[in-house]
């Protein structure tokens, strides 16, 4: 059973930075195909980053502000997100598929996602 349990949302004021964590388990999930995307109200959906065992990949717009990585010891897929603004409030979801391979990308629809967490920014 695999289940992704994010954190880390909150109400920021803009040009602050937020560590977003997705707690990962019942598959195999280091090698897995991981990654962060968001929604905004109306269900617009927008990749962010990806990380798998070969790459990491970021969405070309957010370069530069965004930092993946994985904590193995407490199995979690982290986002630090940088210099954040009005535009960046969403709710942000961590999702994971085993079986995406070389199809790996921030734009994955992935098999298994958590349930969000909302980032506000004013």
């Amino acid at each position: 059973h695999v289940q992704l349990v994010e954190s880390g949302g909150d109400s920021v004021q803009a040009g602050g930075s937020l560590r977003l964590s997705c707690a990962a388990s019942g598959y195999s999930w280091y090698r897995a195909c991981m990654g962060w995307f968001r929604q905004y109200p109306g269900n617009r959906r927008e990749g962010l980053a990806s990380m798998s065992a070969s790459s990491v990949k970021y969405a070309d717009s957010l370069a530069g502000r965004l930092y993946i990585y994985k904590h193995l010891g407490n199995r979690t897929l982290n986002l630090q997100i940088e210099s954040l603004q009005p535009g960046d409030t969403a709710m942000y979801f961590c999702g994971a598929d085993p079986f995406a391979g070389a199809n790996c990308d921030t734009n994955l629809d992935f098999r298994y996602q958590g349930q969000g967490t909302q980032v506000t920014v004013s």
